[in-house]
């Protein structure tokens, strides 16, 4: 730590002779020197972390000399560390109106924009940056996440296929690709999915791993799908919007209950996954109208869909009651 503050006072002294050094240069002249000293100190605050500090001067040296890209674009670098994704992409896009086939600038403003949510604009950007620079695979794949983005799976496919080398080796690409194939509904999905498990040097994810179980479901594989579910329960650590610890063995459960009906263990599972906190009535009525199940499970799975009914029920009228009660008060 203290290093840490002995180099941050080093780089303010330094700091505040740059400033000096800019007053004194504003007295005697105008132009480029002068913005060369802005542009330092602002970067110089840059490094430190102090972004307001940074854009103020960095603002300084672009109207100083308004050929100085170098402002603009890391004005764009600071607006996209602080969040301001929009405005970002404004920056980096001024820059290209002037020099159209800056790879660096067309990669910040493909990806600013795909922050911003424009995945349009970034595909048009990310091709360009390809045509310029056709070998580099890290750029094909943030172009074919965002062709994934807008539902183009064939697109993205083919761009992922032009980099075989990551796909031998980058574990986020061979994914990427296992989805686009998974979602035009092709079994290579399923050795896409196997390798990159493979790959992956680390423990994989449990997105992936769900995923994974899904295709091989899909593909009539259950016996391995099941032993992937269990895979994606271990792996799972913490709950996100896209995927819970409840719907994987949920998922596992109406495998067991609808591949294997005369196993107890998918009843089991069932119980599990509702007391995870499995609420989803639809996903059980649906179970309920499959034909494989047994006569006595299938009384079993009801039980467990009236009990969540009324709990739904239930929580909906406390819910009711409560908003009633803080009208009153108001």
């Amino acid at each position: 730590m203290k290093k840490k503050s002995v180099f941050g006072t080093g780089i303010l002294i330094s700091i505040f002779f740059l400033i000096t050094q800019a007053v004194f240069v504003s007295c005697a002249s105008r132009g480029t020197v002068q913005a060369e000293e802005y542009y330092t100190i602002g970067m110089a605050f840059f490094d430190l972390g102090r972004y307001e500090d940074a854009e103020m001067w960095l603002n300084r040296a672009r109207a100083a000399d308004k050929t100085m890209v170098a402002s603009e674009y890391n004005l764009g670098r600071i607006a996209f560390e602080r969040g301001r994704f929009e405005e970002a992409s404004k920056y980096f896009e001024t820059i290209l109106e002037r020099d159209p086939d800056n790879v660096m600038v067309l990669k910040a403003a493909a990806y600013s924009r795909t922050k911003n949510g424009n995945i349009d604009k970034a595909e048009t950007l990310y091709t360009r940056v390809l045509e310029l620079v056709p070998e580099s695979a890290d750029d094909g794949f943030n172009y074919a996440l965002v062709l994934y983005g807008m539902e183009k799976y064939e697109a993205s496919e083919e761009v992922l296929n032009r980099y075989p080398f990551a796909l031998e080796e980058k574990p986020q690409s061979i994914l990427l690709l296992a989805r686009a194939q998974s979602a035009l509904n092709k079994v290579e999905a399923v050795d896409s999915y196997a390798k990159w498990v493979t790959v992956n040097t680390g423990t994989p994810g449990s997105q992936g791993l769900y995923e994974y179980a899904q295709t091989l479901e899909k593909a009539g594989l259950y016996a391995k799908a099941l032993e992937q579910y269990k895979e994606a329960i271990t792996a799972h650590t913490k709950d996100t919007e896209t995927l819970k610890k409840s719907s994987i063995i949920f998922a596992q459960a109406r495998l067991l209950l609808t591949e294997d009906p005369e196993n107890d263990e998918g009843l089991a599972e069932l119980n599990n996954a509702v007391k995870e906190g499995f609420s989803d009535l639809d996903a059980i009525e649906a179970l309920m109208k499959n034909e494989k199940i047994g006569s006595d499970t299938m009384d079993e799975i009801r039980r467990i869909w009236e009990n969540l009914l009324d709990l739904e029920s239930k929580n909906s009228k406390e819910s009711e009651d409560e908003t009633e009660e803080t009208g009153e008060e108001s």
